[in-house]
């Protein structure tokens, strides 16, 4: 599964019909925006197009993750979306069981380097105790 293939039936549901994902996903990403300009959204089929300016390749990253982390997106494209990724950063699907505890101490030796997760993802983590199986995140170096 790469970065931008994502689990459909997981994830916060935000829209009811695909007709009203494209806004909706928009507003969501606007309301944290990771760093975004002039962003556009279009959903077919369970697939969210953005196009856009990405301040970052980490403002990319995150839109990209807040977007396919959505219940009923099962992939992201975003050739129009400007910014692009670098091959520094690592991606994790968390699968059943797993804490950002759990994570840190598998990546960093340290449990207490969740924190570090957590501030990375916060656009994608709300709650560092609420995270569920199937969605991805960003694990910094």
């Amino acid at each position: 599964m790469g970065l931008f293939d994502f689990i459909s039936d997981v994830g916060n549901k935000i829209f009811g019909s695909e007709d009203e994902a494209p806004e909706k996903i928009k507003e969501h990403l606007e309301s944290d925006n990771p760093g975004v300009k002039g962003l556009k959204v279009e959903v077919k089929d369970g697939v969210a197009t953005l196009t856009g300016k990405a301040e970052s390749p980490s403002a990319f990253e995150k839109a990209v993750l807040m977007a396919g982390n959505l219940f009923g997106i099962k992939e992201v494209k975003a050739d129009g979306l400007s910014g692009g990724t670098t091959n520094d950063t690592e991606y994790y699907e968390i699968k059943k069981g797993d804490t950002l505890w759990a994570i840190a101490e598998k990546h960093y030796g340290n449990g207490t380097e969740y924190k570090r997760i957590f501030a990375e993802n916060r656009e994608v983590i709300k709650d560092p105790d609420l995270i569920f199986p199937g969605q991805k995140i960003r694990i910094p170096k």
